[in-house]
């Protein structure tokens, strides 16, 4: 399967901006991606409707590869809190099979733009206000951090993100330490992943008019560059995360999401 030049260098750069931001933030690069890859598809005639879901589907399968490059150097650091992996991660395998296999399939790709838009618009603010949890919160139980795996398994699958928009804060919220919070974020986006992308793949099998190269809803090209880029750039992101002060380069990643958030608002209405 050949690919022209052009799209390998397009797809290349936006694997090396996600991972880097996948280790300095711990995000699954989602928010980034998917706009860019549905602009990608929609440029070579793939309609508005399924260029949406190619592009979340495509962004969340890159992430199994992304998380791995992640964790491994957070860990080496003693950055991981795997006590609130083991916990998050059963609910967060349902939330995500519920949402890439059930959900997914049914709404509308235009849809899905205008949550992810909603979503990630929430998610800049969020960064932007910074707000500072009550000194006596805590993280809730083993069932409470097992609905909570749920839901951000659940949202995680409809907007193609790797869940730090949601776990990160979360965690924050419950008195975990940001360095702490953004490197379990990283180890889990790999169950996150993992589920979904089966999820949508398994749910794209009847569909037609898929694009060359495609598995389901997964865009093969796209994710084999991408995830190739991503992981040679996540453990440099590692590396500024404990270095820079992040703070300050999360309110400037905020405009830059505002700015994403708006090109897939204006996707959705567009494709509705």
């Amino acid at each position: 399967m050949m690919i022209e030049p052009t799209l390998i260098a397009e797809l290349a750069v936006l694997g090396l901006c996600t991972g880097f931001l996948a280790g300095l933030l711990g995000i699954g690069g989602g928010m980034l991606m998917v706009p860019f890859i549905t602009f990608i598809l929609s440029s070579r005639g793939v309609g508005a409707d399924l260029a949406v879901k190619m592009a979340i589907a495509t962004s969340m399968a890159t992430i199994v590869f992304t998380s791995i490059s992640s964790v491994r150097a957070h860990h080496r650091r003693g950055a991981v809190r795997w006590d609130i992996v083991q916990r998050l991660a059963p609910g967060i395998v349902i939330g995500a099979a519920v949402a890439s296999v059930g959900v997914f399939a049914v709404l509308k790709g235009a849809w899905l733009a205008l949550f992810f838009a909603a979503f990630v618009s929430f998610s800049a603010t969020q960064m932007l206000l910074n707000k500072k949890p009550a000194p006596t919160r805590t993280l809730p139980g083993t069932a409470g951090q097992l609905a909570s795996g749920g839901v951000i398994g659940f949202l995680s699958g409809l907007v193609g993100a790797g869940g730090g928009f949601v776990s990160v804060p979360f965690m924050t919220w419950c008195n975990v330490s940001m360095h702490h919070a953004v490197a379990t974020s990283a180890a889990l986006g790999f169950p996150i992943a993992l589920a979904n992308g089966i999820g949508y793949v398994v749910a794209g099998q009847s569909v037609a008019n898929l694009p060359a190269g495609s598995v389901g809803y997964v865009w093969l090209p796209a994710l084999g560059v991408i995830a190739c880029a991503s992981v040679l750039m996540a453990p440099l992101g590692v590396k500024a995360a404990h270095a820079l002060p992040v703070p300050q380069l999360k309110r400037v990643f905020a405009v830059m999401l505002y700015l994403l958030a708006s090109y897939m608002l204006v996707r959705g209405l567009s494709a509705s």
